[in-house]
This record gives C-alpha cells, structure tokens and sequence, in this order.
C-alpha cells in the first residue's frame, strides 16, 4: 500500500497532468472543491458550455439555490479534472455508468468510456472531494454530527463498530462515527453498491487506524486539509465540528 498524497484543491492548484494510455504508478489523487469559493469564480456560462444536457436539467429541477449550486460546481469541477487527465475538452468527456453487482442494471459505479482511469465524487456542505485512481475506487466526504445524531445513525452500524462508539465518552463519539462512516460509504461506494448494502455488513473500524475489508484498503483524508479548503462555518473552527473524509481503493494484486 503506498501513501496517501496531499489533496490539491480546484481552482487554487494547477490542474493536473494528462495520463497517457494507463495511470501512473503511485497513490490515488485526490482534489477538494469549496462550492462557494468555485461558483463565485466561476464565468456564468460556463455550465452551459461544460455540462451536457441530462446534467443541466438535472441542476434546473433543485429547489434550494445551494443544492443546485453544489451539484452544478461538482459536476463541472469533475469535468474540468477528467478533460484535464484525458487531455479533452470537459464538455467532451463520455460518461457512462458501469453494471450494478446486485441487478446488473446500469446504476453501478460512475465511469469514462475506454479510459485508463478510476474516479468517485462525494459533496456534503461547502466540499466536494474527487478522488482519481488506477484501480475502482469510492469516496465519501461528510460533516461532523452531533452527538445526538450520531447516537441514531450508530444503530445501523456493524455490532463491532457500534460497541466501539458506546466505550467513548459522548464529546468523543462524533469524530469516530465520522471516520467510520466515511470508511465505509466510500467503500460501498467503491464495490457499486451503494448505501443498498446493509452498512452493518462490512467493519471498517472507529479507531484512526482503518481496517482494510478484503483487497480494499481504507484511506482518511486529512481533517486540516478539510478545514482549509471549505469556507463555510462547520470547517472546523470554533464556530463548527468540521468535515471527516475518506476513500476506498481497490489494491490490485502485484
């Protein structure tokens, strides 16, 4: 397993390098985006020139400015990543989703036709995290709950995991319900399943060392480098619990 590389953020670091014919040996990349930052620098048309038509009209029918907002700053954030890699024009990149495990059906893993890499996007407040890969790859971006909220959601937990929590001390719970959760939709996310799997399935670990499930290995993102990049007031200062970070990758066999 190599080490994790430093998140680059959208719009402040230079886009990345063009991979040419398959990924380059190393770890996943991975890129934040603060919405707010993004769509205030962004030129007005730019998603009419950049998204295609079942994304524009997928924005359109938000009801809430900021959700519309969020979907629109990550959908054209990941096409500016994507054409950068694939050394295309992001308004060219072909979409295409991969069979679901469970139904076969064609829900499964986001993807790009005939292309030598993996991707996976998660929002959740003012980030959007992307992560890039050789091999499949899931990622989960999330706030930090209240104790009260994490107390609810820890039910739908592995038995392991939730034991875990309940040892903590309450002001304590919050970050390790994040790290896990995060873990663990970022590998569902990953394997194409989703949240239809049973969450309580697969033990991912509270603790900030992850368990690795199967050939999938566990990877938290740095909570610092979440609170830099977001601009909102739950980022991790004193006005807010901050965002928790993580993804999933497939490790191929050497």
């Amino acid at each position: 397993m190599t080490s994790p590389r430093a998140s680059r953020v959208v719009g402040r670091d230079p886009l990345p390098a063009a991979v040419a014919g398959a990924w380059p040996p190393g770890a996943p990349e991975t890129w934040l985006l603060s919405v707010s930052r993004y769509m205030s620098a962004m030129d007005q048309g730019a998603p009419g020139k950049i998204l295609d038509t079942e994304e524009r009209e997928r924005a359109a029918k938000f009801v809430r400015t900021e959700d519309q907002q969020r979907y629109t700053a990550a959908h054209v954030g990941l096409r500016e990543l994507l054409g950068a890699y694939l050394d295309m024009e992001p308004a060219a990149v072909p979409f295409t989703r991969e069979d679901c495990p469970g139904c076969g059906g064609p829900h499964g893993r986001p993807a790009v036709v005939g292309m030598p890499l993996h991707f996976n996007m998660s929002h959740a407040g003012d980030l959007v995290l992307f992560a890039f890969a050789g091999s499949p790859i899931g990622a989960d971006v999330e706030r930090v709950q209240p104790v009260s909220v994490v107390d609810q959601v820890a039910q739908s937990l592995h038995p392991t995991e939730r034991a875990e929590l309940a040892a903590l001390a309450a002001a304590d719970r919050p970050a390790a319900f994040a790290r896990c959760w995060t873990r663990k939709e970022a590998y569902l996310k990953g394997i194409g399943t989703g949240l239809s799997q049973d969450p309580a399935i697969a033990y991912v670990g509270t603790g900030e060392r992850s368990v690795p499930v199967g050939p999938w290995t566990l990877t938290d993102l740095s909570t610092a480098h979440l609170a830099a990049a977001a601009t909102d007031a739950d980022s991790g200062s004193a006005d807010g619990p901050g965002y928790a970070a993580a993804y999933a990758l497939l490790e191929q066999a050497s």
